[in-house]
């Protein structure tokens, strides 16, 4: 189970350090594998999933029917960008080019645990995204029936 926020500097070759707090579950729970793709659903945003999780992610997302474009946009995001990438010696991983370019992640990135897997956001689109306030026409039912 991943939680919590932390900023992240992204280095000059494009790497992330993992940070100390969740180094033994990815080198135990994920053996030592990451998953790293496109949020379909958010800018400025890559999910790190570990391997185990990705692969039921990625059987469910492959079994959507191909002849409905927003199967196909999904399945392109997730699995066509999907890169598999393993921690060196220094816990820190090489984000893809591609996707820190598409994303806008460049220095400065905050790493959020979501679960069963870690969202990576730019900096700026974290900002915005935290910013925004759930207004009262946003609520829904199962949201209500939270007890918070």
């Amino acid at each position: 189970m991943f939680q919590g926020e932390t900023a992240i500097t992204v280095d000059d070759k494009g790497r992330l350090t993992i940070p100390t707090a969740y180094r033994e579950q990815v080198a135990g729970e994920c053996a030592n594998r990451l998953v790293i793709t496109y949020n379909p659903f958010e800018p400025g945003c890559l999910w790190l999933f570990p391997y185990a999780a990705w692969e039921l992610v990625r059987d469910q997302v492959n079994a959507l029917s191909k002849v409905v474009k927003a199967h196909r946009d999904m399945q392109m995001k997730l699995v066509g960008a999907a890169a598999v990438v393993e921690p060196d010696s220094a816990a820190r991983v090489l984000l893809p080019a591609s996707q820190r370019a598409t994303t806008g992640i460049e220095k400065k990135a905050v790493l959020l645990g979501m679960g069963d897997k870690f969202e990576l956001w730019s900096e700026q689109e974290h900002l915005k995204k935290i910013r925004q306030t759930i207004g009262e026409a946003e609520i829904t039912q199962a949201m209500a029936e939270l007890r918070l």
